[in-house]
């Protein structure tokens, strides 16, 4: 079990599976959404998923007609992406987690879009050009 909270802590989610692949995507869709290199996420199925605190402040932004991007209202903070034709899994963002985590990345995705001052790591995860279905 881990707990996650945005920026401001209004919004804390409790996550009740384990979280063993960190998925990295390096598109510019991502890049831009995170202002970073690379967005980290998790899958995570919806039922194990619970809104402690702070539902109010969840604001979206599809950021295409089938992919919303949830965040906090108050602070910012990425908290996760749904795609609407996965209802039951989201894509939290690991950096919210309060734990440590035992996962590895397991790969990076959109790699002929990455940052051009960012090296990949010899990290031992799969490497896609484009995307990687999980």
């Amino acid at each position: 079990m881990y707990t996650a909270s945005c920026l401001c802590n209004g919004i804390q989610l409790k996550i009740s599976q384990n979280i063993s692949k960190i998925l990295v995507c390096h598109c510019k869709q991502c890049q831009k959404a995170q202002g970073a290199a690379f967005v980290a996420i998790a899958p995570i199925e919806i039922k194990n998923l619970d809104i402690i605190q702070g539902k109010e402040l969840l604001s979206e932004y599809y950021a295409t007609e089938n992919k919303k991007r949830v965040f906090c209202s108050q602070c910012a903070s990425p908290i996760y992406s749904a795609r609407l034709d996965l209802p039951d899994v989201i894509r939290l963002r690991v950096g919210i987690i309060n734990e440590d985590i035992n996962a590895k990345i397991y790969s990076h995705a959109f790699t002929q879009y990455k940052a051009c001052w960012f090296d990949l790591p010899d990290d031992g995860a799969l490497i896609f050009d484009e995307k990687v279905v999980v």
